[in-house]
């Protein structure tokens, strides 16, 4: 698990090939998912001592993990129901703090599939090699989704060319719309971008510096705060903000679309 995230030329040229593969809509091909076909899935002791099935969903949750696992707990045993053929299993939630150690509980077979987006599951399933994609998920009411590069409408940063020699901010370094997308789509266009520790850090002329806010609200609020020039994050999360804030941002560029959700299994599950 030690291989190295960097965001270097090779690596983003695999990475776009992954995600042009799903942009193409290649996963459509795959079988609906799971539909009432039995799944082999690892074997446990129930509290009687009588062997019992689980299937377990894997989350990444930095934080809140007990809450998080609450929240997926009912679909995890709807799924554990509806997917063994009438045997009796049971559906668990493991949390896990980052997709480096998503990607360990599926090796060690203590997860069975997990949901993510895009660069998430390129992450795990192909640098990792922990994985197989199964199909595209929708999420909350959305087949597909896209990164938007935003400014605050009186900033000084009109067009896409006039960032450079300016900080901006992305969501987190796993997010696919809020950094993965818009990245490439920047570097894509000449554009050199260059991690920085901090807001008010210097900034070459020639590059772009970039900012790592770790919450969205947090992003939103730099930007409108004009502490950084842009600010990166989804088209769904844009679209969920009042009017105020909308009336004080200018979109400056929009990324291609990508599926909203993909739905993975650990790569050595029998198959269905």
């Amino acid at each position: 698990m030690s291989r190295s995230l960097h965001f270097d030329k090779t690596g983003a040229i695999v990475a776009l090939q992954f995600m042009a593969m799903l942009v193409k809509g290649l996963l459509a091909a795959i079988a609906v998912f799971f539909l009432g076909c039995p799944l082999n899935v690892h074997a446990g002791q129930s509290a009687g001592g009588t062997g019992a099935k689980t299937l377990t969903l894997g989350v990444v949750a930095e934080t809140n993990q007990r809450q998080v696992e609450d929240h997926f707990r009912d679909f995890a045993r709807y799924v554990g129901k509806k997917l063994t053929g009438g045997a009796v299993t049971e559906g668990k939630i493991a949390a896990a703090p980052s997709q480096a150690r998503l990607a360990r509980l599926l090796t060690e077979r203590r997860v069975d599939f997990y949901l993510e987006s895009a660069y998430p599951t390129y992450l795990i399933n192909s640098v990792y090699g922990a994985g197989k994609l199964l199909l595209r998920r929708w999420k909350g009411g959305q087949a597909e989704y896209r990164g938007l590069i935003l400014t605050h409408r009186s900033g000084a940063s009109a067009r896409l060319e006039e960032l450079r020699g300016k900080l901006i901010a992305f969501e987190d370094p796993g997010s696919t719309s809020g950094y993965y997308l818009p990245k490439f789509f920047l570097s894509k266009r000449g554009f050199k971008l260059a991690q920085k520790g901090q807001i008010g850090a210097a900034v070459a002329s020639g590059e772009v510096g970039y900012v790592f806010a770790y919450s969205q609200e947090r992003l939103l609020e730099w930007v409108l705060a004009q502490q950084v020039a842009a600010g990166a994050f989804s088209n769904d999360d844009y679209d969920a903000l009042d009017d105020k804030k909308k009336s004080d941002l200018t979109i400056l560029a929009e990324t291609d679309n990508l599926p909203r959700h993909l739905v993975s299994v650990r790569k050595d599950l029998p198959p269905l």
